[in-house]
């Protein structure tokens, strides 16, 4: 086995320690498991713990422009208050369980340009000190990809997705920043909006749904056209009508939208221009049925991510996604 890395603030001849992951992607709220594997240095060291750190790689507005920058979002201690022996090799086994909120990384194994890892830090005798990262993979809850598959099958188009710092107001948001994919508009509403964002907000109960309408600016900042929200609980990932009550939200939307004669002031926790509850008698503006048609949310994803700059579609964007990984966070890191 190959050590990532020395710790370098233990002086040479220090403990090595590599985090090794468990195969397949993550789930938000589900367990993440792996171990780390620790191997004694030219001398007796008192682990005090070891810290798991899970980093993203977020997008910050501001009145310069944008910036890019790594942000904790959360952090688990799973192991230390022991000795490791001069040379011993010794491995921790760990399961947490990530956050709801955490955003996924992929569909149907298509990257999404989103970049999470998972970072380890060694405190010995006082001394801290952190080891490489190892990315980490997330795929959407089932209720998530019901929805992203439904949004394929009406014809909308996958553009790009982010995370953005800041808070939406008035949800129920945890984490300090929230997953954005840009969608292009279906057939249907292409002559009316010129983009759609969605986000989806999970908790143990459910999750909330926020889209908005031809963005211009942000959450935080005024200039929004239409922001509608909606709820949903997990059990009801396996409706066979998904694509009536997506298109019925959009639909909506896309009337809100064209009901505004100047942008309303939405940003900061302003409410939001519509707010309804799937099961739970929102009039969607669309009657009946389930039929399917069009080729699913992942293909949009496939062609979407072929003009991204992490790559093009296939193993070429998991290899550079990998790479950037390492990159980004090898310069700009959150302590």
């Amino acid at each position: 086995m190959v050590f990532k890395k020395l710790l370098g603030s233990l002086g040479v001849g220090g403990p090595t320690v590599d985090t090794v992951l468990d195969p397949g992607p993550a789930l938000p709220g589900g367990t993440l498991s792996g171990q780390v594997h620790l191997r004694g240095g030219k001398a007796d060291f008192d682990i005090d713990h070891i810290t798991l750190e899970l980093v993203a790689r977020v997008e910050a507005e501001h009145e310069h422009g944008e910036s890019e920058g790594a942000v904790v979002f959360d952090r688990f201690t799973v192991g230390g208050g022991f000795r490791l022996r001069e040379g011993e090799s010794r491995s921790v086994p760990f399961s947490v369980t990530l956050p709801w909120e955490t955003p996924a990384t992929e569909l149907y194994g298509q990257p999404l340009g989103i970049v999470l890892g998972v970072r380890t830090e060694l405190a010995v005798a006082g001394a801290k000190d952190k080891g490489d990262l190892d990315q980490l993979a997330v795929r959407p809850l089932p209720v998530q990809e019901a929805i992203l598959e439904a949004l394929g099958q009406l014809g909308f188009g996958f553009r790009s997705a982010d995370l953005e710092l800041g808070r939406i107001g008035g949800t129920g948001q945890q984490l300090p920043f929230y997953q954005e994919i840009e969608l292009i508009p279906a057939p249907q509403y292409a002559d009316r909006v010129r983009e759609f964002e969605l986000t989806f907000l999970a908790d143990p109960g459910g999750m909330e749904v926020v889209l908005e309408a031809d963005k211009r600016g942000g959450f935080l900042s005024a200039g929004h056209d239409a922001l509608a929200r909606f709820t949903v609980s997990h059990d009801e990932a396996d409706r066979p009508d998904w694509n009536t009550v997506v298109d019925g939200w959009f639909r909506q939307l896309a009337e809100r939208r064209a009901s505004y004669a100047t942008p309303g002031p939405y940003g900061h926790g302003a409410p939001y221009g519509h707010e309804g509850s799937y099961g739970h008698g929102a009039p969607y503006g669309h009657d009946g049925g389930h039929h399917r048609s069009g080729p699913g949310m992942g293909t949009a994803v496939a062609a979407g991510t072929a003009g991204l700059a992490v790559g093009v579609v296939g193993g070429m964007v998991a290899a550079e996604v990998v790479d950037e990984v390492g990159d980004f966070f090898e310069g700009d890191e959150e302590d």
